[in-house]
């Protein structure tokens, strides 16, 4: 039976873009886990649901991730589609990307990530994030005004991962360029037509930057990660080849910026428009990462991870069969009702405010998710020092009931367009 729900699709439906945490709780109603017949896809909305299932990697693979709703290249065949899964890998869509990897290729490919991630590399640079932010900040000050996710939230956040990584200044334009270029990721617009599959102008270029800087890296070692990722080893002593290796440093640096850089905006953009919370952000710092947590919950800048059923598998009390692709709404069980009191209100001295899953969960969690934290409180803290104001503009974004905000036309990434604000200096 149709019921109302399933007369708008997700996917395709660019009004959801302003407000998706509607219609997610108007599917919630119908149960955590909800089964939507036109693209016979199952919707968990539910965050004890959503953890069950990013947590259980047995029944469910990581292979859908980066492909979203594009088609598999086989017809699923029995209650177990494990060997299926491994025989196509190949020809589907995006599981050559690191987030897609499933098992031990996953685990092997996570310990070199972790290399990264270690607090005494994060500790140093946290330094030059703190330099960078406050010259980006002094920058957006002495302007007046600045449009923020392309003058400063992009900007800063490519800089941090290209610095961690060991990108050298003079290809950032050549980078910056190929990301303006290409369309958003998971595009509402490309759903239902071939363009979904084709390989956009960011990775065509990154993938030869990074390879040049792999092969120079084993022959003039820095004291940088890229020269560390070149030269490393997995845990069993084989060595990644060298496509490996470019695809796990594209995958990090194109992560890295953009899923930060829209958290950035996204909060920033909800400081501009409660001038009460800025004020008193500004008085009391402390209060800083207890925002920056309800802002993940609340306006988390990934709004929804895939999974493939391997096997025969059930969610919620719902059967989910082999082959069948699970959308976890991580934005629905972010205000799921069940776990969060006044789950649509923001709060910022909210109980266990850091127990949300904007990082996702399981053996996917974002391993990111430290420096991002750090990116944006950092930021946050020396635009607050440099301002004793700052809001929307009108002219650019109009006000009242006229407020007109754009966010890209992602049915995964939650984030703004364009962001103009208007700055009165500290």
């Amino acid at each position: 039976m149709t019921t109302a729900v399933d007369t708008r699709d997700y996917f395709t439906d660019l009004s959801l873009l302003k407000d998706p945490y509607n219609y997610l709780a108007t599917i919630r109603a119908q149960g955590p886990v909800y089964h939507y017949p036109k693209r016979d896809l199952y919707y968990v909305t539910g965050f004890e649901e959503a953890i069950e299932v990013l947590r259980n990697s047995e029944d469910f693979a990581s292979v859908a991730t980066a492909a979203g709703i594009a088609p598999l290249p086989f017809e699923p065949e029995g209650d177990d589609i494990s060997e299926q899964i491994e025989k196509y890998r190949p020809e589907i869509l995006g599981s050559d990307m690191v987030a897609a990897y499933d098992g031990p290729r996953h685990a092997a490919l996570r310990s070199l990530i972790s290399r990264i991630f270690t607090p005494s590399r994060l500790k140093e640079n946290e330094e030059y994030i703190d330099r960078l932010a406050d010259e980006i900040a002094a920058e957006m000050v002495a302007k007046g005004s600045c449009e923020v996710i392309n003058e400063v939230a992009t900007p800063y956040v490519t800089l941090v991962i290209a610095d961690l990584l060991g990108v050298p200044d003079e290809d950032m334009n050549a980078f910056r360029d190929a990301i303006d270029a290409g369309p958003p990721p998971f595009d509402m617009t490309a759903v239902d037509s071939d363009a979904q599959a084709e390989p956009s102008s960011f990775f065509i270029t990154c993938g030869t930057f990074f390879y040049n800087y792999v092969t120079d890296r084993r022959t003039n070692p820095r004291d940088d990660i890229m020269t560390e990722l070149a030269n490393a080893s997995f845990p069993d002593g084989s060595v990644p080849d060298d496509i490996e290796l470019v695809k796990t440093m594209m995958f990090l640096f194109g992560a890295g910026q953009d899923t930060t850089a829209k958290l950035l905006g996204n909060a920033i953009r909800y400081l501009a428009e409660d001038t009460e919370l800025q004020q008193l952000l500004r008085e009391d710092r402390t209060k800083v990462n207890g925002f920056i947590e309800e802002m993940l919950r609340m306006e988390g800048s990934v709004k929804a991870t895939f999974r493939l059923a391997k096997r025969n598998a059930s969610i919620g009390g719902v059967e989910i069969p082999a082959g069948k692709r699970v959308i976890i709404f991580l934005s629905g069980a972010n205000r799921d009702p069940v776990r969060w009191e006044s789950p649509d209100e923001f709060q910022l001295q909210r109980e266990r405010h850091t127990r949300h899953v904007a990082f996702g969960q399981g053996l996917h969690t974002c391993i990111g998710a430290p420096l991002a934290r750090t990116e944006v409180r950092v930021i946050l803290n020396k635009i607050l020092d440099k301002t004793a104001n700052f809001t929307l503009s009108e002219t650019h974004h109009g006000g009242g009931d006229d407020r007109r905000i754009d966010y890209e036309t992602s049915y995964v990434i939650r984030g703004l367009s364009n962001l103009h604000i208007n700055i009165t200096p500290a």
